[in-house]
């Protein structure tokens, strides 16, 4: 846990980030720094091209002995037309996309308002690919299978015959629709993700969402792509985990994987918490998010760790309270100028919304100060008794037992359960120094994703690899009972692999 930070020059930093962040956050409607938005928006057109340039290649080379087809092609009521077009917006969006970048990049003059403007076009033009690609795979389709065959590799072209180059491997398995090819994707697209090829992998799952819109994988492979986002693990796939768990979660909230992807959602906003004396947005959807679990999943086997989750996050929002309350309270109290009632109202939410808050005893304690400064005794002698009442362990406890001595009130007896409470142990002046300066705030998340672990080791069994096995799906018995994607480890999974080879006869 952080030290507690009386600094007055952060915390009117903190008072003021606090300011601006509330106003951008009724402002801006959608999630992120402009630049973790472009970058999202970015991922997301290449993608799209990368899903439409297969799909072009599949249909051109069905159809390059047809004369009459060749001349319509670039027409746009053609499909091959269709999905030309589609390309070529891409590749625009995408300038444009990068065009934006550049400017802020370049610090140059741009309104929020081109931001949400691109945003909608690439949603509106990510509904159009995959339209077209759904509706265009029976002509991408191959009656006859060679899933399970060597694929020979295309290679790609060369710019002015010098640059580029190489050989593209997944742009048939992309492009050509078949028979049993969507598990293919899959088990190839795992593979790929296990092997840190994010982009390559989440391009195969893609195309069994858009291209077999039957398969009994399709509801694993959205998982998985939301997956992949969280495995990879940078600000803007996170945010696009959190959106992809949310995604699944609406269609499929009846699953018994739900309760793990609610938690992934929450630890999707974990990850991307900073300090407290930053904005605390990521800290409230969190908070947000695990109250829901909290409140959907009462008797799931994984709420004590949201619990401790809970606790931490909303340690994360108290101290982003104390901070700017202590701010107020070195103004009042120390300095003799206003800002009494600010205090105070910081200092009250803590108590009303936070009741774990691990620093309490001073939330307690100076609110206790503030309405002595206002003669309200009665009031700041309620603060003080349970400061001993409650943290006999306090720092605070003496400076209570004389303040209540002074106002002539009763000190009570501490309560018996409270004595074993030890004080949030402090930070050292070395591990303080490297959180503020990499702006980490210390909690306890999971970076697994709910299907494949994040280092993955090839002895492991995990539910994705049940999810192969059971051909498209899991079972709620064969989901482990701890926060985990690993069904079997290593030494059970080579057990078994051991019991199911057969026996060899003895000469």
């Amino acid at each position: 846990m952080f030290f507690r930070v009386n600094k007055s020059i952060l915390l009117s930093v903190v008072l003021i980030s606090s300011f601006v962040f509330s106003i951008s956050a009724q402002t801006k409607p959608n999630e992120g720094t402009p630049n973790q938005r472009l970058d999202v928006m970015r991922s997301k057109l290449e993608t799209m091209r990368r899903s439409l340039q297969s799909a072009i290649s599949v249909i051109k080379d069905e159809n390059k002995d047809d004369k009459t087809k060749k001349d319509d092609k670039d027409k746009l009521e053609t499909p091959l037309g269709r999905l030309r077009a589609l390309e070529k917006e891409t590749s625009t969006v995408q300038s444009d996309v990068n065009s934006l970048r550049g400017k802020i990049d370049r610090s140059e003059k741009y309104e929020m308002s081109e931001i949400d403007q691109m945003e909608e076009r690439v949603r509106e033009l990510q509904a159009g690919v995959d339209t077209a690609l759904q509706e265009t795979a029976s002509l991408r389709a191959n009656p006859q299978s060679t899933v399970g065959q060597k694929r020979e590799k295309k290679k790609k072209k060369k710019f002015l015959g010098i640059f580029g180059g190489g050989e593209d491997e997944y742009e048939e398995l992309i492009g050509e629709v078949q028979p049993g090819r969507d598990r293919e994707l899959f088990v190839v697209a795992t593979k790929e993700v296990r092997k840190n090829n994010y982009e390559v992998g989440r391009l195969l799952f893609q195309t069994i969402i858009t291209t077999y819109p039957e398969s009994p994988y399709l509801p694993m492979a959205k998982l998985a792509v939301a997956d992949s986002f969280y495995l990879e693990g940078s600000t803007s796939a996170l945010i696009q985990a959190a959106a992809g768990y949310q995604e699944w979660l609406t269609f499929f909230p009846t699953h018994p994987l739900a309760d793990r992807v609610l938690l992934k959602i929450a630890e999707s906003e974990m990850r991307r918490i900073g300090l407290p004396d930053r904005e605390i947005a990521n800290a409230r959807r969190a908070e947000q998010k695990l109250k829901a679990f909290i409140q959907n999943y009462p008797q799931s086997p994984l709420r004590p760790l949201v619990d401790l989750r809970l606790r931490e996050v909303q340690d994360n929002l108290g101290l982003h309270n104390l901070y700017i309350g202590n701010y107020y309270y070195t103004l009042s109290v120390t300095q003799g100028k206003g800002g009494l009632k600010g205090a105070q109202s910081r200092y009250r939410e803590i108590l009303d919304k936070y009741p774990s808050f691990s620093f309490m005893d001073e939330a307690l304690y100076k609110l206790a100060i503030t309405y002595l400064l206002e003669e309200e005794t009665d009031q700041a002698a309620r603060y003080f008794q349970q400061i001993v009442r409650d943290y006999p362990n306090s720092d605070y406890l003496e400076k209570s037992k004389e303040q209540l001595g002074l106002i002539g009130a009763k000190i009570p007896d501490p309560n018996p359960e409270a004595k074993t409470v030890l004080t949030p142990e402090k930070v050292s002046f070395i591990s303080n120094f490297k959180n503020q300066l990499f702006g980490i705030y210390p909690l306890t998340i999971d970076r697994d994703g709910v299907l494949m672990t994040r280092d993955f080791d090839k002895c492991k069994f995990e539910l994705i690899d049940k999810v192969i096995e059971n051909s498209g799906d899991v079972a709620a018995n064969e989901i482990p009972k701890t926060l985990t994607a690993v069904v079997a480890p290593c030494e059970l999974q080579s057990k078994k692999t051991e019991e199911t080879k057969p026996q060899t006869q003895q000469k």
